[in-house]
């Protein structure tokens, strides 16, 4: 599976730190394990149950997030220094990758369809996501930005990789309402 996980998410391998790398993906498979899911299954989970047939998967959301979320701290740092905006990339990427997660559980595959889970009923995504993180011993500066990047994280976010997250998940979900 990790094999697998690392060939359909490579942007996990933008991440610097090999400790943080290995625990983002260990969070990853985890999700995937204690949801009932199978690598197969990547291509049928939606990322939102909002949009009734959602015409992308939660794992092609998740890069799209992560890729737009680098190049809103690419274009930056092109423009500004650092000292001003003090973007840590593993952070970012690491919480882009994650900022999903949760939806391993909170869904779950009944029926031939993705519905809402026990626990989904429960938790959104971003606490049991967090929940996830926490247990691999993911950094606070990520566990926020899991926490933070939905509604649940308005006027909460502290931090600039969590507000350029919570902005391109919105920026690559918002459009598929029109």
């Amino acid at each position: 599976m990790r094999d697998e996980l690392l060939k359909r998410l490579p942007e996990i391998n933008l991440i610097e730190n090999a400790d943080l790398r290995e625990k983002t993906l260990n969070c990853w498979v985890r999700a995937m394990q204690e949801g009932g899911w199978e690598i197969a299954d990547l291509d049928i989970i939606p990322f939102t149950l909002l949009i009734e047939k959602a015409p992308v998967t939660l794992i092609d959301h998740t890069r799209g997030v992560t890729q737009v979320a680098k190049g809103i701290a690419d274009a930056i740092l092109n423009v500004f220094s650092n000292d001003i905006y003090n973007i840590n990339y593993d952070v970012l990427i690491s919480g882009a990758i994650l900022h999903d997660v949760g939806k391993l559980l909170e869904y779950e595959k009944k029926d031939r369809k993705i519905v809402k889970s026990r626990n989904g009923k429960f938790l959104r995504h971003p606490f049991s996501g967090q929940a996830l993180c926490y247990a691999e011993g993911i950094d606070d500066s990520i566990l926020h930005c899991i926490a933070v990047h939905a509604k649940e994280g308005e006027g909460q976010r502290v931090s600039t990789e969590a507000i350029i997250i919570n902005k391109a998940d919105f920026a690559c979900f918002e459009p598929l309402k029109l």
